[in-house]
């Protein structure tokens, strides 16, 4: 009579399944991560643009976003400026080889003489490629 506890006719299989829940676990972490990030990816100044529908201009370039709120405030992406250091700055870009392109993001009711102000400021220094940024029409609504 043998005792003990050594019985090789009853050994368990190896096992030959991949536990795949603590990769879904993180997963969906991530997930939840990025959808509460994705919102903080957009522009974060507050304007109410004008709509319009056009042909989407080359990215080619450089591009400087200058942003005016309804209260004629200046920000340079988003960085707020005063006039004398929007001036010091468009001077420096119109200097650059290729040279940018400035793109004005005016608030809906901002008034008409702050942004001719800013154009006439930006063809002073001598910035030549200047556009005007627009949310497009809904498609329902395009006639």
């Amino acid at each position: 009579m043998a005792f003990g506890g050594f019985n090789d006719n009853k050994q368990p299989a190896p096992m030959s399944e991949i536990n795949v829940t603590p990769m879904v676990d993180v997963m969906l972490v991530l997930l939840v991560i990025f959808i509460i990030t994705a919102p903080l990816f957009s522009q974060s100044i507050k304007l109410d643009l004008p709509d319009a529908r056009s042909t989407p201009a080359s990215g080619n370039a450089e591009t400087i976003s200058l942003s005016i709120t309804a209260d004629g405030n200046i920000f340079w992406d988003t960085t707020p400026l005063e006039k004398k250091e929007l001036d010091a700055r468009l001077s420096e870009a119109a200097k650059k080889n290729p040279q940018p392109e400035l793109q004005l993001r005016a608030d809906r009711s901002t008034r008409y003489e702050v942004i001719a102000d800013i154009m006439a400021a930006a063809q002073n220094s001598g910035m030549t490629k200047i556009g005007f940024v627009t949310e497009p029409k809904p498609a329902d609504s395009a006639n």
